[in-house]
């Protein structure tokens, strides 16, 4: 038997664009009830953070902190 799991994906879900460099924001309900955070490059790459977020919106504005912080390249891996 199959568990018919849909996962809860956020409407904020969106392409983020840095230094000519893009990357897919990815934020879904969590299994304790709050949005994950997930970053994949253009590699196929995946940066989850740790924790979750209270609220979808939380967890866009830390991922816009973290590209104008860190920079875009901070979450894109090594390419093949």
């Amino acid at each position: 038997m199959e568990d018919d799991f849909e996962v809860e994906m956020s409407p904020l879900c969106q392409k983020l664009t840095a230094d000519g460099k893009t990357v897919e924001v990815e934020i879904y309900r969590g299994d304790a009830g709050g949005w994950i955070l997930e970053v994949v490059d253009e590699f196929g790459t995946s940066t989850v953070w740790d924790d979750e977020f209270d609220t979808d919106v939380v967890a866009l504005e830390e991922v816009k902190a973290t590209i104008r912080d860190d920079g875009i390249d901070s979450l894109i891996g090594i390419g093949s």
